[in-house]
């Protein structure tokens, strides 16, 4: 998806996502595909990282930094139409 990077906000909270023992092994694969498409709009997110990144947004337990990476990393993958 040419043109859309993840945002300054979004990354810090991938980062801290990422330094987190606590976080779960979807919530880090949206992190570090957020935080891989800093600053690089020729990349998108992988069809795996989006569907963890769905799971993460959909999952009660997860932390508001989680969720904010997530939702970055999934507005940058491809659609599926």
């Amino acid at each position: 998806m040419a043109g859309k990077t993840t945002g300054s906000k979004a990354a810090k909270a991938a980062a801290e996502t990422l330094d987190s023992k606590d976080t779960g092994d979807k919530s880090k694969t949206a992190a570090g595909s957020a935080l891989s498409q800093v600053d690089a709009p020729e990349k998108s997110t992988h069809p795996k990282a989006a569907t963890a990144a769905s799971k993460t947004l959909t999952d009660g337990r997860t932390a508001e930094d989680s969720k904010s990476a997530a939702g970055s990393a999934l507005s940058q993958a491809k659609s599926k139409k």
